[in-house]
């Protein structure tokens, strides 16, 4: 495999995933603060999931007009059920109830702070129980860039907090971070199916806690712009998210998705008329440092591939060899399953579902 540059081309292609999820998401919060002042938070909260759900289904329609019934991803299966359910329950329903439970009770500084400790915990879990490898470089380039975002939070403000609404973004950040471990070991499956679910799922519940909380649905004017930012910032984004965990996993996936508080900073600008501070621009130099640092990490070592027969998007590279069908012409990504037969190579590689081995 050609190195180009230092840079993997799966790893470039998931850091762009990566970059291009956090900007989707990162806009959203502006964004959000325009629609907060005519609706509450739990409805614009469920809006925005369903939103997701709803965009989603429609590009999955489109999708399979275009294929002509072809498969290109391999679809979600029974077995996924337990995984599935965790990643909707931390994902899409404990997650933002925490954390609307937690904004109500923190200052906004507070609460920009401690949403980056998800970071951290994805991190830790991804390494820990995920066995993802880390090295000591792509260590100190994912704290850059953790640390740039919570320079960006750093701005002249009450910083006061109740322990409650700590404990609640706490709680909402480890939920998060779950769910991206457990969306890591469903990221072969269809990215949009995953993410279509996840926004009904998160969606329905969100809004039954709105109206049982006395909340009222918004008029014509804030529904419409609040499912496009949905299915924008919270749908696309999920789909982006999940291609670059299949390309790169958990842990260098957090690490480009913390860029999202800076990237949505930037938004704030033209659209509630802030301005960049000090403290805004030292975050995008430390932050840039960071990303290119990890851009450029090459990981290459002879390592050893277990036999395994699957289901997933892939192209015929070296670790998809395979004959098809009498008559089938197979061309570009496709998804059937497949066996792999037990291999031992040497190739840069980050720690995708492929690639989690000791060192």
């Amino acid at each position: 495999m050609n190195v180009a540059n230092g840079i993997e081309p799966t790893h470039a292609r998931g850091a762009a995933l990566g970059v291009g999820a956090a900007a989707l998401f990162g806009v959203s919060a502006p964004l959000s603060k325009l629609l907060l002042t005519r609706t509450g938070p739990l409805t614009l909260a469920a809006l925005l999931y369903l939103g997701a759900g709803l965009g989603l289904s429609l590009l999955a329609l489109l999708a399979r007009l275009r294929s002509g019934g072809g498969r290109s991803e391999a679809p979600l299966r029974p077995s996924d059920l337990p995984l599935l359910a965790g990643a909707v329950m931390t994902g899409g329903i404990l997650g933002p109830f925490l954390l609307m439970f937690g904004l109500q009770r923190v200052s906004a500084v507070s609460g920009s702070l401690l949403l980056n400790l998800e970071t951290p915990l994805t991190i830790l879990l991804a390494v820990v129980l995920a066995r993802e490898h880390l090295g000591l470089r792509q260590a100190g380039s994912a704290l850059l860039i953790l640390l740039g975002a919570g320079i960006v939070g750093q701005r002249p403000g009450d910083l006061r907090a109740e322990w409650l609404g700590v404990a609640a973004i706490a709680g909402a950040s480890l939920s998060w971070a779950i769910d991206t471990n457990l969306s890591q070991r469903l990221a072969l499956r269809d990215p949009v199916a995953f993410s279509r679910l996840k926004g009904f799922a998160g969606g329905t519940c969100m809004m039954a806690a709105a109206l049982g909380r006395g909340e009222t649905l918004p008029g014509v004017g804030v529904v419409v712009p609040a499912l496009l930012l949905g299915w924008m910032s919270y749908g696309l984004s999920a789909v982006l998210f999940v291609l670059g965990l299949r390309a790169v996993g958990s842990s260098r996936m957090a690490a480009y998705f913390a860029t999202a508080p800076f990237l949505g900073a930037l938004v704030a600008i033209p659209v509630l008329g802030e301005r960049l501070h000090r403290s805004d621009l030292l975050a995008m130099t430390v932050m840039a440092i960071g990303v290119a640092l990890l851009l450029r990490e090459v990981h290459d070592h002879l390592h050893e591939h277990k036999e395994v027969d699957h289901d997933h998007a892939h192209v015929h590279d070296d670790h998809h060899r395979h004959e098809h069908g009498p008559g089938e012409i197979v061309a570009g990504s496709h998804a059937h399953p497949h066996h792999h037969g037990p291999q031992a190579h040497a190739h840069p590689h980050a720690p995708d579902l492929h690639h989690r081995h000791h060192h």
